[in-house]
């Protein structure tokens, strides 16, 4: 499990395609794989992963042809960047909300705007992202959503599947979603306590409509 708070930024190393799986080697800052042994879980653009070895500030990974598919990191390549966060431990903070790491759609950022306050100099950002209905059933306003693996609150909701986020300069600077332009491809996890809520809710309307 994590919390959706981003850690920082690592940067994929190397990719080798193998047979039914990619082998990947991820360098992270200092000191963020202190204390990881092989077999820990760690989360990658919202995905979680397992360690398979730890040399310095590098880290490999093994990711099956499932998860390459059903995710963005199909697309990733070499120099290309990665919201990392280490698997949660107890007595952690939990700053944001519960995340598994697993990836539920891959939805597309439809529009960007930027604002900057003139005092402070630093930029805040509105995204709005497209969806698919089966994921829009379970976003609402003020609702968890996480986004390449960052918790955010749903800002407001939109016909056809769509919602928007509102990134504040801190979320900009510690994730990769300041390197994002309209267009760009996203790993959505909903949290799971809102997907039991609402699939609870449509069995027993469903079973009442069948009476």
């Amino acid at each position: 499990m994590f919390t959706g708070i981003v850690e920082g930024i690592a940067t994929l190393q190397s990719t080798s395609k193998l047979e039914g799986y990619a082998d990947w080697e991820v360098e992270f800052p200092v000191g963020a794989l202190d204390g990881i042994e092989i077999g820990a879980s760690v989360s990658l653009e919202g995905v979680c992963l397992t360690v398979t070895s730890v040399s310095g500030l590098r880290a490999s990974f093994q990711i099956i042809e499932e998860t390459l598919a059903r995710s963005t990191l199909g697309g990733f390549k070499p120099q290309d960047t990665l919201n990392y966060e280490r698997s949660l431990t107890y007595g952690k903070e939990v700053g944001g909300h519960l995340v598994s790491g697993h990836v539920m759609e891959v939805a597309k950022i439809i529009e960007i705007s930027h604002s900057k306050d003139p005092d402070s100099g630093e930029s805040t950002c509105d995204m709005t992202i497209q969806t698919s209905e089966k994921v829009a059933m379970y976003t609402f306003e003020k609702g968890y959503i996480a986004i390449d693996g960052i918790s955010l609150t749903v800002g407001s909701i939109h016909e056809e599947g769509c919602f928007e986020v509102h990134i504040i300069p801190e979320t900009l600077r510690r994730t990769t979603l300041s390197r994002k332009v309209e267009g760009s491809l996203v790993n959505i996890e909903i949290d799971s306590t809102t997907q039991a809520t609402v699939d609870t809710v449509v069995r027993l309307n469903q079973r009442m409509l069948r009476k």
